[in-house]
């Protein structure tokens, strides 16, 4: 069977997201779901440009953000009025529907619980970071985890599903310890260790989501004081998207730590 050439338009539109061109990113995106129209991929990568340049818009992803308690678990500054993204929001939905009815057909159908894993992971960052739904980010994170462990029990080498595992544990596990009593009473667990030991398995193996796990661990790495683990992925991103002038600024900020220590 000779390859689909169309499934080039999504490796060209994510290498373009993360090089911070969403323009032609969204472009690729686009002719993807032209070739595609009932694949909920084309949908998902799209969704995930809208909410990966608003994270580049805020600085979420740097260790200014990271490293600030009162931002990393309470979202980012001003009114989540004024920093709602409705064309995120109208996007991911629909894309996670497809997915839900491909899955109607298909329960076991391990290329829509990638995509309910993606968008499902998605939407608790956004409303964790940008609506500070607190609340509701937990149960959507949940969900995604939950998504994650049936798309691996089906298809071990799907290893994008690791970066919902990693932020839930990671993130859950940084929460004040009040926090994380509350949550061990509704069942909810989180472990630091075992979210950077995920995250690793998406940085290492991971597909579209590779980048976006490397940039995460690699702050994850800044927050537990091991500059020179951050250092290695940041190099990585820096030699891999060279247009993207965060990966280098926190390049510049690791070495700087790590020439203190």
């Amino acid at each position: 069977m000779e390859a689909d050439p169309s499934a080039e338009f999504l490796e060209s539109g994510f290498r373009h997201l993360y090089d911070v061109d969403f323009t032609t990113a969204r472009e690729d995106f686009l002719s993807y779901q032209k070739a595609h129209p009932e694949d909920p991929m084309g949908k998902a990568a799209e969704a995930a440009s809208y909410l990966y340049e608003e994270f580049n818009t805020k600085g979420i992803l740097t260790s200014a953000f990271f490293l600030n308690d009162a931002r990393f678990l309470g979202g980012i500054e001003g009114d989540p009025r004024e920093n709602r993204n409705d064309q995120f929001i109208a996007t991911n939905h629909l894309a996670r529907e497809m997915a839900k009815k491909g899955l109607e057909a298909d329960p076991h159908n391990a290329h829509d619980l990638l995509i309910l894993t993606i968008t499902d992971g998605m939407e608790s960052n956004y409303d964790a970071l940008i609506e500070k739904k607190q609340l509701a980010a937990l149960s959507m994170m949940r969900q995604a985890e939950s998504e994650a462990n049936t798309l691996l029990a089906i298809d071990p080498d799907a290893k994008d599903a690791y970066v919902a595992l990693g932020m839930s544990n990671y993130v859950i596990g940084c929460l004040p310890g009040y926090k994380k009593a509350f949550l061990w009473f509704g069942g909810v667990h989180g472990d630091r260790a075992r979210g950077i030991e995920q995250m690793t398995q998406a940085a290492e193996h991971g597909h579209y989501l590779q980048p976006f796990a490397k940039i995460m661990l690699a702050l994850a790495y800044e927050r537990e004081h091991h500059p020179e683990q951050a250092r290695t992925l940041l190099t990585e991103l820096t030699s891999q998207f060279p247009s993207n002038p965060h990966f280098a600024q926190e390049l510049t900020i690791a070495n700087q730590r790590s020439e203190k220590r």
